[in-house]
């Protein structure tokens, strides 16, 4: 990474800059859309907190997903700089004093905006968690080229799945869903972020929930299970979905801060490659089913399943206000 001149004084990025770069890492995904992550802006620099109170306990007790959440709006963050002509410098868990202190972007100096960063940037507001039916057509070569190379520049390995892998997967994310569902608290824990009384800037709202897979063999979780009210079409989903796996070197928080680093450049990728992607989650949430998705042996964690395809264009789900992420700068 490149650093100013020895000596020459940097001149720190407008206020307004950092708050707008803030706003935009809001946008990334997260599990639930909890949106667990706090911010604190400095004369020169922006610092990302885990907000355990948004943790979900039964989905996540090791917070494993809550970081990875983070790292994708670490990845944002970082993007959003970059985009503004700011040269971002990451540390990651810089204060052991403070370990929801995740990562602390500086901006070390001017930065030349390229394409890519400007085409990557303009994705942000247009990627959006897709659970409709994709087309039949195969995702080209090019473009998973185009995602591995994503995954890759965060320190991340993403695979295709071949046939024989890709229905063991779907298999075993059946399994999971299933032990989910019977697992106790599931179904409260999934009420909370899904069945608002009142509207709410967080959750999972019914616009976002989707149809049902009319053979039901799309491992797709069910966020209209508490809605019995809900309005939901029952159509056919592709039959041979293209599935790739996140996995990371090694299995902890630093690990799964890239993960989430490495998920949202390649989220951001298939967007401005005009595809489509859905996370599949529970086989990585049930630990005995993840083992079967790792490869100890190579040091590679599965961290992150997803679906990948052609459709139609999706909902975006809501987001807190800036001032509802924002710690005051004095803490």
């Amino acid at each position: 990474m490149n650093s100013s001149t020895q000596g020459e004084k940097v001149a720190a990025p407008a206020r307004a800059v950092l708050e707008s770069c803030v706003r935009a890492a809001t946008a990334a995904p997260s599990l639930h859309n909890s949106q667990p992550w706090l911010f604190r802006i400095g004369a020169d620099s922006v610092e990302v907190y885990a907000d355990q109170s948004r943790r979900l306990d039964v989905l996540d007790p090791a917070g494993r997903e809550l970081m990875i959440s983070v790292g994708a709006a670490v990845l944002t963050l970082r993007l959003s700089l970059r985009a503004a002509g700011h040269l971002p410098h990451l540390e990651v868990f810089p204060d052991p004093q403070q370990p929801e202190l995740a990562a602390r972007v500086t901006c070390a100096g001017p930065a030349t905006v390229t394409a890519a960063v400007e085409r990557l940037a303009a994705a942000i507001g247009h990627r959006h968690t897709n659970r409709y039916p994709f087309s039949r057509a195969a995702v080209p070569a090019d473009a998973i080229e185009h995602m591995i190379d994503a995954a890759a520049t965060e320190h991340a390995r993403l695979t295709l799945a071949n046939p024989v892998s890709r229905n063991a997967i779907i298999a075993l994310s059946q399994a999971a869903g299933r032990r989910q569902r019977a697992t106790g608290g599931y179904r409260a824990e999934l009420a909370r972020w899904t069945t608002h009384r009142i509207p709410r800037r967080d959750g999972v709202p019914p616009s976002v929930i989707g149809p049902w897979d009319a053979m039901e063999m799309l491992p797709l979780r069910d966020f209209g299970l508490l809605q019995p009210q809900l309005s939901r079409p029952t159509e056919a989903f592709e039959p041979y979905p293209s599935v790739m796996v996140l996995a990371t070197r090694g299995d902890d928080r630093a690990a799964w801060l890239a993960a989430g680093q490495a998920l949202q450049r390649v989220l951001l990728t298939a967007t401005w490659l005009n595809l489509a992607t859905t996370p599949i989650s529970q086989a990585v949430e049930v630990p005995g089913i993840r083992e079967q998705l790792t490869d100890t042996g190579a040091g590679l964690w599965a961290q992150i399943i997803l679906r990948v395809g052609y459709g139609r264009p999706a909902t975006a789900t809501p987001r807190r206000r800036l001032e509802e992420v924002l710690l005051p700068s004095g803490e």
